[in-house]
């Protein structure tokens, strides 16, 4: 077990370094002009050559990237050039909303997708698998904003049950804290339980016809003990890649989530940073996203061996 660990977290260096090297090389090449930004529309060329000496950007790409780099490795990831704090405060002001959302929406698509899933491939070809089926096609064909602003139309505005948006600290207010996190939460697992669902249904539907099922039910076991015991368990796999791969999305629709509920969280935080050019904090919460999203893979292929111990070897 300590082996494979140690072969995937050598594994995560060089994922980290090509998206370290394309995230600075895309933001570098892409139209904008960060000093320029600052300066204001009245700025005059020298006022912003001068700037743009301030902050670096007058040396070779390579100089800048090595001289980046050199820092991250030693745990700075410099100054915002728009927020004038540095990256690490600005991220560490903004990480809870972000993981209070991502902890909800995951909470919510698990629950949800997999006894939906399971129930979905018991009942195959009833009226239930469809409905399942139908829900899993539309939850993800839907962008995140629409379910966002449905939801605020009917919970927010039409029946007035909760707040449009804002954010309470759970500290502060614990209630305060679910009623602002239950609409955004909804809105990105959504997507989320349409993936896992019908991975789920598949995964199980294809264990249901194992013959160590057959001969489960044989012996007596009740379908509860069938389904969960043997069915789930031997299907487990597939269902948590896909939980894994949908981390992903959850980063994604974060940002969107965040912009329309008004959450001051990374999603948002990235926004306004692409919006000002603000490179330096771009690049962290770019990087910090891919350590999050290499390490909880990790996790989830370490858990595999919980359910399959032959991937140990």
């Amino acid at each position: 077990m300590l082996d494979f660990i140690a072969r995937r977290l050598v594994a995560i260096i060089p994922v980290l370094t090509v998206v370290a090297i394309f995230v600075f090389l895309m933001l570098r090449l892409t139209p904008g002009d960060p000093a320029a930004i600052i300066a204001g529309d009245n700025a005059t060329s020298d006022q912003i050559d001068e700037i743009r000496r301030a902050l670096g950007l007058d040396e070779p790409i390579w100089t800048q990237f090595l001289i980046w780099i050199g820092k991250v490795l030693q745990g700075n990831f410099g100054e915002s050039f728009f927020f004038k704090k540095t990256v690490a405060e600005l991220i560490a002001q903004r990480v809870e909303p972000t993981l209070a959302l991502a902890v909800c929406t995951l909470i919510i698509a698990v629950i949800t997708a997999v006894p939906l899933g399971v129930l979905a491939a018991y009942r195959h070809g009833s009226l239930l698998d469809r409905c399942v089926m139908g829900f899993s096609v539309l939850g993800f064909s839907v962008p995140v904003f629409v379910i966002g602003y449905i939801l605020i139309y009917i919970f927010a505005i039409e029946l007035g049950w909760l707040p449009v948006q804002g954010y309470i600290r759970i500290g502060v207010n614990f209630w305060g804290f679910l009623e602002r996190m239950v609409l955004p939460s909804v809105t990105l697992a959504v997507i989320y339980v349409a993936l896992i669902a019908r991975i789920t249904r598949a995964s199980v539907l294809e264990v249901l016809n194992e013959d160590y099922i057959r001969t489960a039910r044989a012996k007596g076991l009740t379908n509860r003990v069938v389904l969960m015991r043997h069915a789930l368990r031997n299907a487990a796999v597939p269902i948590l890649t896909v939980i894994g791969i949908g981390i992903a999305l959850l980063i994604s629709g974060a940002v969107v989530t965040e912009s329309v509920y008004g959450l001051p969280g990374l999603g948002r935080l990235t926004v306004e940073a692409v919006l000002s050019r603000d490179f330096p904090t771009i690049q962290a919460v770019i990087l910090l996203f891919s350590v999050v999203y290499v390490l909880i893979n990790l996790v989830i292929d370490i858990s595999y061996t919980l359910f399959d111990p032959r991937i140990r070897y």
